[in-house]
């Protein structure tokens, strides 16, 4: 019988977030991801409560609202520019632009809209707003040792001196 992922078990999965309503892949973690369980909540609440009982090989989906994740589309945090006030590196969709206000705090923008007249930021998480469904694949589940309870993950083996290369040139 295999084991169930419940409190100190280490966890090891992989995830997909997609948009229900299209289907479309929003993003995608396709390398092992570990963490003990109850230790460690490095995704949401109601994912985790998901998680609890389900063993090794299993796939799940979780519905969830991005709110709940990212908190409400704040439309404040969208801002549209003339072209001319922009630095070129800023004028491609996609890239990040890290702002900073008076308090010395940084938030990060998205560049989503460049066109002949302007260029369009959004400091939303681009989730959020959006109505997702997380499949995740449950990898491995087993008893977690005393040191990864106290960090709440997987340890990293230490790399071996005699395999590395040293570059002293």
């Amino acid at each position: 019988m295999s084991e169930t992922v419940q409190e100190n078990k280490l966890v090891e999965l992989t995830y997909q977030v997609l948009d229900q309503k299209s289907g479309a892949e929003l993003t995608a973690v396709e390398f092992p991801v570990g963490y003990v369980h109850g230790r460690n909540e490095i995704l949401s609440g109601p994912i985790m409560e998901a998680l609890e009982g389900r063993s090794s090989g299993e796939v799940i989906e979780v519905p969830i609202e991005g709110d709940l994740l990212y908190g409400e589309r704040d439309e404040s945090l969208v801002i549209t520019d003339h072209l001319e006030n922009v630095p070129e590196d800023y004028r491609e969709v996609g890239t990040t632009i890290i702002m900073e206000n008076d308090k010395g705090e940084t938030k990060n923008f998205l560049v989503t809209r460049v066109d002949e007249k302007s260029v369009t930021i959004d400091g939303n998480n681009p989730l959020c707003g959006r109505d997702l469904l997380f499949k995740l694949e449950i990898l491995t589940v087993r008893d977690a040792t005393e040191e990864e309870i106290e960090l709440g993950g997987p340890i990293e083996p230490e790399p071996e001196i005699e395999n590395m290369v040293e570059l002293t040139e």
